[in-house]
């Protein structure tokens, strides 16, 4: 699990890290369990906000510091206040992070070592990919306060079957990495000293490929999940089109016929 950092109370709850086109995000609330608090929400979507415009980045990376990749909502913060427009703002502001991680350009991938529950396993779920420790385990726990999840459970129905969803969001209960991976949860279980060289390596094979390519191709996945078969297909097939007008695709077909390593345009 990743450590706790010295003077931690004197460091930035979330740290960048950019090296050969990939930015590392880590959450940095080791001694709240990288809650999200409204702060670290706002801190998120900033600079993710940065990243979408920042053509020297091909790829985004979440980890944590600490036990914990992410605890959910904080909940200090939730019983902070007992007005329902404070309630109605915080969900939205972790709504606006989720949508802002779909919209991204580059595409996100959850580092996760340690527990990610509620929220956390909302972020996670909301990832394009996620590649996890063999130790960490997930919960949408809200349940066992008396919350039933009902905002983590938008990226969950999305991405774990309906029966698997129900049963985490009704019980509460951990299940583990294993698990997580068979209801497709996560993409990639490894041990959590490979943890970091895994990602780092599938991150690597795809900021390998062309940033024109993935931006677009990211943008038609999400938007025909929402639309019936006929319109995916038109949506998808008029977006394959404009691609196929691009530099890139021109570059990587022409690449492909002449057996060599294609010189993307768009990086």
């Amino acid at each position: 699990m990743g450590k706790i950092p010295e003077n931690i109370e004197n460091q930035a709850i979330l740290l960048r890290n950019d090296v050969d086109g990939i930015s590392t995000l880590t959450l940095n609330r080791p001694l709240q369990y990288n809650a999200l608090s409204s702060e670290m929400l706002f801190e998120l979507k900033s600079t993710l906000d940065d990243i979408d415009t920042d053509s020297s980045v091909r790829v985004v990376i979440i980890a944590a510091n600490g036990k914990a990749f992410c605890a959910g909502h904080d909940l200090k913060e939730m019983r902070s206040s007992e007005e329902r427009d404070f309630h109605l703002a915080l969900f939205e502001q972790c709504a606006q992070l989720m949508l802002r991680i779909n919209s991204l350009s580059q595409p996100v991938i959850a580092q996760v070592d340690g527990i990610a529950t509620a929220a956390g396993c909302q972020l996670v779920a909301n990832c394009d990919l996620a590649v996890v420790s063999d130790t960490s385990r997930f919960a949408v726990s809200g349940i066992n306060a008396g919350l039933f999840c009902s905002t983590p459970a938008v990226p969950l129905s999305r991405n774990v079957p309906r029966k698997q969803a129900m049963q985490m969001l009704l019980t509460g209960e951990f299940i583990s990495a294993d698990k997580a991976q068979q209801f497709a949860l996560v993409n990639e279980v490894v041990s959590a000293e490979e943890l970091q060289e895994k990602t780092l390596e599938l991150a690597k094979i795809i900021a390998a490929k062309s940033a024109h390519a993935i931006k677009l191709g990211k943008q038609v996945f999400y938007k025909q999940l929402t639309m019936d078969l006929s319109d995916a297909y038109a949506y998808a097939g008029e977006r394959m089109a404009c691609n196929m007008d691009s530099e890139d695709a021109r570059e990587g077909i022409d690449a492909f016929i002449q057996k060599r390593k294609p010189e993307w345009k768009h990086r």
